[in-house]
């Protein structure tokens, strides 16, 4: 299990299960929202993640954060409802252990990053005839939007 939790430790959490999929996403709103070059998500079922202090404030459109210190967590997004949250990988106690899957928007990436050899990427985010998930990563999606 990985635990996590906001920067004023207010909020704590445990993930029952590891992420099924891992993106860096380059686009400009990720590094606007991070203040970085890119932010690491983290796809995981919402039932997956078990607070384990504090309560967090959900925001309008799904952004889940800190009441104290406004540390994003996790949002929904629109294509995958409240079943499968994208967790700031960042917020994990040792986020180092999670290695991204692709890269999305590298059209606006850095110019000092260079991606790993073979690292699977997209211009912008990937296409309906793109297979990104395969095995286990795919069945927990699946399962995840059919319940």
């Amino acid at each position: 299990m990985s635990d996590g939790g906001c920067e004023c430790g207010a909020i704590r959490y445990r993930l029952a299960t590891a992420p099924f999929f891992v993106n860096c996403c380059h686009c400009r709103q990720c590094q606007k929202i991070t203040g970085s070059a890119f932010a690491i998500n983290a796809m995981i079922e919402g039932d997956r993640i078990v607070l384990m202090q504090g309560e967090p404030v959900v925001a309008e459109g799904g952004t889940v954060r800190c009441p104290n210190c406004a540390t994003l967590l996790w949002a929904t997004h629109r294509m995958f409802g409240d079943k499968i949250v994208f967790l700031r990988a960042g917020t994990l106690d040792e986020s180092e252990t999670l290695t991204p899957d692709a890269h999305f928007f590298v059209r606006s990436k850095h110019r000092w990053i260079t991606l790993p050899e073979g690292a699977r990427s997209f211009e912008t985010l990937p296409g309906a005839d793109d297979v990104l998930m395969t095995g286990a990563a795919r069945q927990r999606l699946d399962a995840a939007l059919a319940s």
